[in-house]
């Protein structure tokens, strides 16, 4: 005897009117939940002593090609500092950039299950498209997408390649940063493509803010005197083990892991 399956109905309406709705379903499509949680939160120490190296090779990348290093030419709405023509990785507005794809990345090891969360996704989405900004931005959509599949590919290597941490907890780390940074490649796109323009957002009322800052409050935890902190680690390419750079220049005890690390359970 045949049984049918129930079919879980999609308002598709509610998923260019409601971030709310959208996230909801995409949670569900992913199976999102828990575990992926509790594998961020408890994995977020590991990925943090990562980022310093990791935005360093991100722009060593994106100043390699002039149609990516070229938007290093236009003033982001709080930097007030001088303009280099050519930018380089020393450059202000580089080094200014790399403050905020550090605080960023920390984001994304943060606690993913409060709304504010998916809230500040979705705006670096449409901050991208020239909209929210004092000074727009417009990045397209293929320069978005090959970024975060670059940092999503130096992540799952060094994790991966973590020297103590359980198998198990590499497996459910991994599994969830790629569901949140594929997410985050939604609100990318939701910005960019033309589904759904139909229900598109009115230009006149988005709220322009500064960068960092949601609903008027700042979500990103990061400063300027960051840039004038102690010497972050360096890794001259996302190849080897990232984990070996870290630890010989920041020290073998900021990525100590317990040798009985338990290992996450599969339930």
């Amino acid at each position: 005897m045949s049984t049918s399956r129930p079919i879980k109905h999609i308002d598709r309406a509610e998923l260019y009117t409601s971030l709310d709705r959208r996230i909801e379903y995409l949670h569900d499509f992913l199976d999102f939940g828990s575990r992926d949680i509790e594998a961020l939160v408890t994995g977020a120490k590991y990925i943090k002593a990562l980022v310093p190296a990791i935005v360093n090779i991100v722009y060593k990348k994106l100043l390699q090609y002039d149609i990516t290093a070229r938007a290093f030419s236009t003033r982001s709405t709080s930097f007030e500092g001088p303009l280099d023509a050519a930018p380089d990785e020393n450059s202000p507005q580089i080094l200014h950039r790399k403050m905020f794809l550090r605080a960023y990345l920390n984001k994304l090891c943060s606690d993913p299950s409060k709304m504010e969360f998916w809230e500040y996704l979705d705006k670096v989405g449409m901050m991208h498209v020239g909209l929210g900004r004092a000074h727009p931005l417009h990045i397209e959509y293929i320069h978005l997408g090959v970024c975060l599949s670059f940092i999503q590919d130096i992540l799952t290597e060094a994790i991966f390649s973590h020297p103590r941490l359980h198998s198990s907890r590499k497996i459910a780390l991994i599994k969830a940063l790629g569901k949140v940074i594929w997410i985050q490649n939604d609100l990318f796109a939701k910005w960019q493509i033309r589904d759904g323009c139909e229900f598109a957002v009115e230009e006149a009322d988005i709220i322009i803010e500064g960068e960092g800052y949601l609903h008027g409050k700042r979500v990103l935890e990061s400063s300027d005197e960051e840039l004038e902190g102690p010497t972050t680690p360096t890794l001259t390419a996302p190849s080897g083990c990232p984990f070996s750079g870290v630890s010989l220049t920041k020290g073998e005890e900021e990525l100590k892991v317990k040798e009985d690390d338990p290992p996450v359970q599969n339930t």
